[in-house]
């Protein structure tokens, strides 16, 4: 029990020693040496957990993603079974706003959006764990709420796109450009979800 319970401790002290080289310096940026030694482990030790840093980077975006995306899964999946839909997705709007424009979840996705022409398949990982991943659960979430009589959404995927971009298109991409914190300084935040929510049920609202 010791043995695995501290490999997982150094492993999970690589990781957030990695992550926070990356998101300062870059992928191309920061070598092994610099993790052995923020991590405070033997370069022989990261080398035993990630046998090459394109690994390490790997999976550093993906337990980020499953960490984030992973329980606002939980919270969409709950949806399906709302008895106030207009409330609950009101909710549901401002927690994914804030969870999109949370700076290292912004720094997360700029890291990988400057290495998608060298690492096309990080790119794919980060689509697939995360818009992708969220797309999917709000679709399945809105089809549940369609059969119910409680939206009208006979085509839940486009439902589910539309309600993503009414809530996070804009801040999302400034935040890109200007950083999170910028963008949450000039946005009162449940405000705004609340405003994507009105528009998303002026057009899917039960008729």
């Amino acid at each position: 029990m010791t043995l695995p319970a501290r490999s997982a401790r150094k492993r999970a002290t690589i990781l957030s020693a990695g992550q926070q080289l990356f998101l300062a310096n870059g992928y191309q940026g920061t070598s092994m040496d610099q993790v052995a030694a923020t991590a405070a482990v033997s370069k022989q030790t990261v080398y035993k957990h990630f046998g090459e840093k394109r690994e390490l980077l790997f999976a550093i975006v993906t337990d980020a993603l499953d960490t984030t995306v992973g329980s606002f899964g939980e919270r969409i999946a709950a949806l399906a079974d709302s008895a106030d839909v207009e409330a609950d997705l009101a909710s549901l709007a401002g927690d994914y706003l804030r969870a999109v424009l949370d700076e290292s979840v912004v720094q997360l996705r700029r890291l990988v959006i400057g290495e998608a022409n060298r690492l096309p398949e990080l790119a794919r990982l980060y689509y697939q764990h995360a818009p992708q991943r969220t797309l999917a659960a709000l679709s399945d979430a809105f089809g549940r709420l369609h059969q119910r009589g409680l939206l009208h959404a006979p085509q839940p995927s486009l439902a589910a796109e539309h309600f993503a971009f009414l809530v996070v298109g804009r801040p999302i991409d400034q935040a890109l450009f200007d950083g999170a914190p910028k963008v949450l300084a000039d946005l009162d935040v449940d405000t705004y979800a609340r405003a994507g929510v009105d528009a998303f049920l002026a057009a899917y609202g039960p008729r």
